[in-house]
């Protein structure tokens, strides 16, 4: 029998509730997340596990050779982790003019020269060193095992793989490594990646030194020099990860962390400002008003972040700046609740992905994202190892400014963790994958539990929309045929989009209801991939 995949009708999903809880796209890796919480493991180890495991069954979106940030709830604070990777020491401006052309503005989107030093891997270390209660190479096991033995292709990720074949298909290592048979795996097909498996037993025995300082880092540098690109086991080595202090903005009584730049989180912080200066509540939560007031607030906040943020240490204006109330105040008073509005940024005064989430009973809870960039990241392939490499250099400028490439610089990041708490308490680790969709499904969906009460899976299945640029956006086909009316006489220009995948994001999120061990977690998993919220 041969299935029809497409359906007509809305999914909706109901919350899980217990006590111990990990929540990701895909119903591997939450197993391998509970797994370990089973036995003895803690949260942090389980979204180790969870990571190791996506990294193999979402390879579209994640792989060993991306990056990674983290926010974490220990049982008492909140600790962040940017473990994002630099550019290569021979990249420079001159260096992308001499191959590319003096025309060229940004690296490229896609090949060998796209490639900045892969995080991921790191993150799984600095995370279990630091609070990890198992053994490092336990949590390898079960992608170990998946790689090897193989995993039926899934609905979703199966769409997604056969879609950038004609851009990336032909990039070195892509075809051996994803293309079994001369074509993508079709859905229910199985699919294995032995030579992932080798290198997660080197990452598992070694804990991590063989990715960074051995034969894995080795590996790359010949891959990259072979493939005319600059990616040197210098530059492997020279890589460190970075605890950071979450940066933070207070909404409706509660307050939202995201990790600092060079990441995009603080555009979630800025349009949650901007939008605490209207009284969302007494609006339909899915009528024009409420929609319209979100999606200008969420255009303010971009206007900035695109022009000030990069790697903290070349920001032009810090933090702080962009966040005071009085600038959000002024930029609030900016919106025309009748009209949409190109803004471009003020002037504050001057002084593809994957997400889980994982909470256990002691209290713990971790909200982590990986991701290679766009859909396979580079398209290259390292084929001994199986190292799927990110092409986050694309996020660099070549021109003058804040986020011009330079050796050892991290790029500006699309991808980005959160977590809510109330007076100093954990409420709520999330995240809303997908570009630069991710900070617009922050604030959509906060808005939705926070102004209006929704409980998190309702506010996950409810429609999105993504601003893109200018007037620019897209709604989802589920969105009131009303709303996209009253949008459109409002001058937005509306697009209609029923690809959901990377368009409108997908998320996860673990609510917790109160004393974990008695009261336990709610969680929601995003039925816009093939995702799972599973627990005990």
């Amino acid at each position: 029998m041969t299935f029809n995949f497409s359906t007509p009708y809305a999914s909706t999903r109901l919350p899980v509730l217990a006590r111990n809880v990990v929540s990701t796209s895909h119903p591997l890796g939450a197993q391998a997340g509970l797994r370990i919480l089973q036995r003895g493991g803690n949260a942090v180890d389980a979204a180790i596990a969870t990571a190791a495991v996506m990294a193999i069954v979402e390879p579209v979106s994640n792989g060993l050779g991306s990056d990674a940030f983290c926010i974490i709830w220990d049982g008492k604070e909140l600790h962040g982790l940017n473990a994002s990777g630099r550019a290569p020491a021979a990249w420079t401006a001159e260096y992308f003019k001499n191959k590319y052309g003096n025309d060229a503005a940004t690296p490229p989107k896609r090949g060998i020269d796209s490639v900045t030093v892969p995080g991921a891997v790191s993150s799984w270390v600095a995370m279990s060193e630091k609070f990890g209660k198992l053994p490092f190479a336990d949590l390898m096991q079960s992608a170990i095992e998946i790689a090897e033995r193989g995993y039926l292709l899934p609905i979703v990720v199966q769409g997604k793989w056969q879609a950038p074949l004609a851009e990336i298909g032909h990039l070195p290592g892509f075809a051996k490594s994803f293309l079994p048979h001369g074509r993508a795996p079709n859905v229910g097909e199985l699919f294995k990646f032995p030579a992932a498996a080798k290198a997660l037993r080197a990452i598992a025995a070694t804990k991590g030194e063989a990715f960074y300082k051995g034969e894995i880092a080795a590996a790359l540098e010949k891959f990259s020099t072979e493939n005319g690109g600059s990616l040197t086991a210098h530059d492997m080595a020279a890589h460190t990860v970075d605890w950071v202090k979450p940066i933070a903005k207070n909404y409706r009584g509660h307050t939202l962390h995201e990790i600092p730049p060079n990441g995009q989180g603080i555009a979630a912080l800025m349009a949650l400002g901007i939008l605490e200066h209207f009284d969302l509540s007494g609006m339909d939560a899915d009528g024009v008003d409420a929609q319209h007031l979100q999606i200008e607030a969420m255009k303010l906040a971009f206007a900035d972040t695109y022009k000030y943020v990069s790697d903290s240490a070349t920001m032009d204006v810090n933090v702080d700046q962009m966040l005071d109330n009085s600038y959000l105040a002024a930029r609030a008073k900016l919106i025309d609740r009748n009209k949409a509005q190109d803004f471009k940024a003020g002037n504050p005064v001057k002084g593809g992905t994957i997400y889980l989430t994982a909470a256990d009973e002691s209290g713990m809870m971790v909200s982590m994202i990986q991701s290679n960039y766009m859909g396979f990241g580079s398209g290259c392939v390292e084929p001994s190892f199986g190292i799927s490499l990110q092409n986050r250099g694309h996020g660099f400028n070549l021109k003058p400014g804040p986020n011009q490439v330079a050796p050892g610089k991290r790029p500006f990041h699309t991808i980005i963790p959160a977590f809510l708490t109330k007076d100093g308490q954990p409420v709520m680790s999330f995240g809303v994958m997908g570009g630069n969709m991710q900070p617009q499904g922050h604030m959509q969906t906060l808005v939705r539990m926070l102004d209006y009460g929704q409980n998190p899976q309702t506010a996950c299945d409810a429609p999105r929309w993504r601003f893109n640029s200018g007037l620019d956006i897209n709604v989802e086909a589920t969105m009131p045929t009303t709303t996209v009316q009253g949008l459109q006489a409002r001058g937005h220009q509306v697009s209609v989009i029923n690809d959901s995948y990377q368009d409108f994001g997908a998320g996860q999120f673990i609510w917790r209801m109160g004393d974990p061990a008695s009261e336990g977690y709610m969680a929601a998993s995003d039925a816009r991939r093939d995702g799972l919220a599973a627990g005990y």
